[in-house]
């Protein structure tokens, strides 16, 4: 009987070392497991978001070898949009790259950040994504799950393209203009005086080839890589809003992360971000030449009229007028700065 209690006890202690031994290994197995990080956006490959975003994730990689890898999933090829901001609330690895609007459906005023006419030039973009009033908006998106990593990249100022010259609001009347199926681009068209017509991009080249649209709305990238130009030749420079996109991850994930990796990470989103925003002006100086070589005909605007139109927008998607009198304010402060 002895014999059988002193078996009996060798086994358990036996079965408390495997399992502390086991224990043991899974932590180490834990602790040197590569934390994979998918990032997904509808940039092609041959836009400039998605070099700023190589660049970022490469640097990245690099320097956090064997511990986090970021891996690139451009052109749609994972959620994106609404989509992919909910992959972000739910806490998977994954990073979503996409325009402030659909932050809105977590912390309504960044839908104003993303609002028409809003923005003269790339500069004051970038101020006002830096000053308190924007710190505030990213503080209550933490608390909604999101953790913004950066707000401060800038794909180019969307005008509209067509065989005519627009220079003041009733240049636009009527005129059928293609627009992305969002109701904030249909809006801010039909409130500029144009008649919008949502569609896929895929059925716009046809749509312009047999005139059941008069023209469309997009960049000067837009315009050259898609080779739009050849069949409508004036671009009117109504920046009636200015491409943006922000790095989106989950808290739940950011915190996994040791203080050192998370350093590395905001500081190569950071600096993308900057040489992402800088060569863009170098962008648009080389494409509006080559746009002006295939023929096209590039003009100003009357803005300060097109803004009135455009200004009721703010109230229809649920502003509150406060916050965007501050939002005015702050833009006027760093105009006059």
């Amino acid at each position: 009987m002895k014999c059988i209690k002193k078996i009996l006890v060798i086994l358990v202690s036996l079965l408390a070392l495997f399992g502390l031994v086991a224990c043991k290994d899974s932590k180490e197995k834990a602790k040197n497991e590569v934390l994979e990080i998918k990032v997904s956006y509808i940039f092609k490959e041959n836009e400039p978001t998605h070099l700023a975003m190589k660049n970022a994730t490469d640097a990245i990689n690099k320097k956090l070898e064997g511990q986090v890898k970021f891996s690139l999933y451009p052109n749609g090829q994972l959620p994106v949009y609404k989509d992919g901001l909910q992959q972000v609330v739910r806490g998977a690895n994954f990073i979503d790259v996409d325009d402030l609007s659909y932050l809105g459906d977590y912390v309504p005023e960044f839908t104003a950040l993303a609002g028409p006419m809003l923005y003269r030039s790339y500069d004051e973009y970038e101020k006002l994504m830096h000053t308190n009033l924007v710190e505030d908006l990213k503080k209550k998106a933490e608390k909604k799950g999101i953790k913004i990593l950066s707000l401060d990249y800038i794909f180019g100022f969307r005008s509209i393209v067509s065989n005519k010259a627009i220079i003041e609001p009733n240049d636009l009347k009527g005129m059928k203009i293609r627009v992305p199926g969002s109701k904030l681009f249909i809006d801010t068209l039909n409130a500029m005086g144009a008649s919008a017509v949502p569609m896929s991009f895929g059925e716009t080249i046809s749509a312009l080839q047999q005139n059941v649209v008069d023209g469309l709305e997009g960049s000067y990238a837009t315009n050259y890589l898609t080779k739009t130009y050849e069949l409508r030749n004036k671009m009117s420079l109504t920046k009636h809003f200015l491409g943006t996109a922000g790095v989106y991850i989950s808290t739940e994930v950011w915190n996994k992360l040791t203080e050192e990796q998370r350093k590395i990470i905001q500081e190569e989103f950071d600096r993308a971000a900057k040489e992402n925003n800088r060569d863009l002006v170098e962008l648009d100086k080389e494409l509006v030449k080559k746009l002006g070589e295939a023929g096209v005909t590039i003009n100003e605007v009357n803005l300060v009229e097109f803004s009135k139109l455009v200004e009721p927008i703010y109230k229809n998607i649920g502003i509150d007028e406060e916050f965007y009198k501050n939002l005015m304010k702050e833009l006027e402060k760093i105009r006059n700065e």
